[in-house]
């Protein structure tokens, strides 16, 4: 999916390098999660709502409860977004202190999508999450969008 998604995602690698810089975080992570989320944007109706889950909003799905800020596809969104992503990780951090690094950004992955105290272990971090396998699927991504440009 990452391989079809990039010429969609592409078109954001600008805002993605510049929001990955300025919050300290991998941009192959932010694209990855655009691929997933909108698959680059391709999956949003007109009003940035996404084609399957209408509580979503713009290129990386933030919920309408959060106060989705700027345009679907603006860079706005692409740093709301990416707080949010920081803030589930740090949530991990604090609940799971044992865990690497690594567990840590995989666990604040899966809590961009079910939230921080849905994520009760390293082993079935993804239950519950979209198609239970949200953050196997993202870091996969990531991983092929590292060794592709990001």
């Amino acid at each position: 999916m990452a391989q079809t998604d990039k010429p969609n995602v592409d078109e954001f690698r600008d805002i993605i390098l510049q929001v990955a810089d300025e919050k300290g975080i991998d941009p192959a992570i932010i694209a990855a999660i655009i691929s997933r989320e909108s698959r680059g944007g391709t999956q949003l109706l007109e009003d940035g709502s996404g084609r399957y889950d209408e509580n979503g909003f713009g290129l990386m799905q933030v919920d309408q409860d959060s106060g989705p800020v700027g345009g679907p596809r603006s860079i706005e969104h692409i740093r709301q977004a990416t707080d949010i992503l920081i803030e589930k990780i740090k949530g991990i951090q604090n609940n799971f202190p044992d865990w690497t690094p690594e567990q840590q950004l995989k666990g604040g992955i899966a809590a961009y999508n079910i939230g921080v105290k849905q994520v009760w272990t390293y082993e079935n971090m993804d239950e519950g999450t979209t198609g239970d396998d949200y953050a196997n699927d993202v870091v996969a991504r990531a991983q092929w969008y590292k060794q592709n440009g990001y």
